[in-house]
């Protein structure tokens, strides 16, 4: 059985913010976080991302700015703005609405109709 989970269409803006919410990262460490707090069950494509960190600081969620990464490397590096704050709690609580919605559906048996 495979581990890893797809991502559902909608939720890499989601999973972007919040990787970054936790500490400023370049985009790389944006996969690698992903990968690290989801205990490698969700796996981002580079040619997913950058579009979407792109889409992202233009949006005004995420700014981004040039730095050296840890292999000394010069990067982009990503931090949350005030912006994405917000965005990432209106976020958060869509997906617990859906999450809800979708629990509530599946635990419905035929006698409860």
């Amino acid at each position: 059985m495979e581990s890893r989970a797809q991502i559902l269409p909608g939720t890499l803006d989601l999973l972007i913010l919040k990787a970054v919410s936790l500490g400023p990262l370049h985009g790389y460490g944006v996969l690698l976080r992903i990968g690290q707090i989801s205990n490698g069950a969700l796996v981002i494509e580079q040619g997913a991302l950058y579009p979407a960190l792109f889409r992202l600081v233009r949006k005004g969620w995420l700014k981004a700015t040039w730095g050296v990464s840890e292999n000394n490397q010069r990067a982009k590096f990503y931090e949350l703005t005030a912006a994405g704050r917000k965005r990432l709690r209106e976020e958060i609580e869509d997906w617990d609405r859906l999450v809800d919605a979708i629990a509530v559906v599946l635990k419905t048996r035929p006698e409860q109709l």
